[in-house]
């Protein structure tokens, strides 16, 4: 695994904005709202050809009345444990708080290494950083993330810390970004998949609003899954607003991801808008997935007729993969990562050109291309182009003369002959005279 840095502190020191700035986009919220980041936040970083996990953790503030202030603690708590560094963030504006004092005892506890990082000193003002000596985490580092100053040294100090790489550091972990409307029960799937309390599980609905990574380890192989807020219907949302934020993160989750699971409340009647349009979003996005349907064990009806329904929604992604479980019991969940394998595995997959038109030969001979005004379609060769998701491209005469059902009678003809079962394809029609 790659060396995790938690970046802890209380609230409003600025330790998203530094999460961010390593980052080098805007995963994390800022805002100037206490108890606004309340999950680990994960991504990736590098500096200086080190590549690593950071984590944002939420604001340390034991007199909060913030009802999930004991969860943020616990949160924190792991991440401290996790971490092969710790970055100690203060505000040397405000300068030195007891509740400083109080998260460096808990820290001091870890003895994991600390970098103890002095922040808002706008004009770089040393000298306000001597008071932290007082807390014994060493010497405190002076940092204006606004005017982005010491950001470069914080980062030397980090990597020093770091262990000894290993061959495995730049193997690349696959995403699972779990998708849904607010309160299908995606955090209760991720802590039961896990088998730990990783993430906020609350009824209050949208809980969850930051993107929060798990990594964890599935058939030897290195993984990690995406919780992500409830996306709601965009109209509804200010985008301005944090929530706002959360759905944005969202959709990047999703074309960032290499799996996605679609969560829909199982417990329901019917799918609804949302639900459709969620699941369009990674069809179009191209990603191979499963349909998750959590709370079944609450269900009354039964599963053919879910089936129906499934068929009929999603008529878009006929190719889908559906699961029936329940986070709460843990019924059918021990199959969800085989299925979201086997998703992945047809995605990736290449076809040779010798099978590819031996298939398309046999598809022309059942069903002849289209003609118009006495003109037909004249189908030359199909090769693959590339993977994630399987793109196709058939060399006809003119590609305008290809309409969209014999488009769709072709991939039905692919996916007969080749199991494609959870992945979407692409298939592009490219005729004479097109220049590419």
């Amino acid at each position: 695994m790659k060396p995790i840095v938690a970046i802890v502190g209380r609230p409003n020191v600025g330790k998203s904005t530094f999460f961010n700035k390593i980052c080098g986009k805007r995963i994390s919220i800022v805002d100037d709202s206490p108890g606004v980041t309340r999950d680990r936040i994960y991504a990736d970083a590098q500096w200086c050809g080190h590549n690593f996990l950071l984590v944002d953790t939420g604001g340390l503030d034991p007199k909060s009345d913030d009802i999930f202030q004991t969860d943020i603690m616990s949160q924190a708590q792991i991440a401290i444990e996790q971490a092969d560094v710790i970055v100690f963030l203060v505000d040397g504006r405000t300068g030195l708080t007891a509740n400083d004092e109080e998260v460096a005892k808990i820290l001091k506890r870890s003895k994991t290494p600390i970098v103890l990082v002095v922040n808002k000193l706008d004009n770089f003002e040393v000298e306000q950083t001597y008071e932290f000596y007082s807390l014994g985490l060493g010497q405190p580092f002076p940092l204006s993330l606004e005017q982005s100053k010491g950001i470069g040294d914080v980062l030397d100090q980090i990597v020093l810390h770091f262990p000894e790489k290993s061959a495995k550091e730049d193997d690349k972990m696959v995403k699972i970004a779990i998708v849904g409307r607010p309160n299908v029960g995606k955090s209760s799937l991720v802590n039961r998949l896990v088998g730990a309390n990783r993430v906020l599980v609350s009824n209050i609905e949208g809980t969850t609003r930051d993107s929060v990574l798990v990594p964890f380890r599935y058939n030897k192989k290195d993984y990690a899954f995406v919780d992500t807020a409830g996306l709601r219907r965009q109209r509804g949302v200010e985008k301005a607003s944090i929530e706002g934020y959360s759905v944005l993160r969202s959709l990047s989750a999703i074309e960032e991801a290499d799996i996605v699971l679609v969560v829909f409340d199982g417990s329901a009647e019917k799918l609804s808008e949302q639900d459709v349009r969620i699941a369009g979003m990674v069809h179009e996005a191209g990603k191979p997935s499963v349909i998750v349907v959590n709370k079944w064990d609450i269900k009354t009806g039964d599963k053919v007729s879910y089936e129906k329904m499934l068929a009929k929604d999603l008529a878009f992604m006929a190719y889908h993969q559906s699961i029936y479980v329940s986070a709460l019991t843990g019924q059918g969940t021990g199959q969800i990562m085989e299925l979201a394998e086997k998703s992945y595995q047809n995605a990736s997959k290449r076809i040779t050109t010798g099978l590819l038109n031996e298939i398309l030969h046999d598809a022309i001979l059942n069903h002849q291309p289209p003609a118009h005004k006495g003109r037909a379609a004249k189908v030359q060769y199909i090769t693959q182009t590339s993977t994630n998701p399987p793109t196709f491209v058939v060399f006809v005469n003119d590609a305008a003369l290809v309409n969209f059902s014999y488009r769709r009678y072709l991939e039905n003809r692919l996916r007969e002959r080749v199991d494609f079962a959870g992945s979407p394809i692409k298939l592009i029609i490219r005729g004479k005279e097109s220049k590419q």
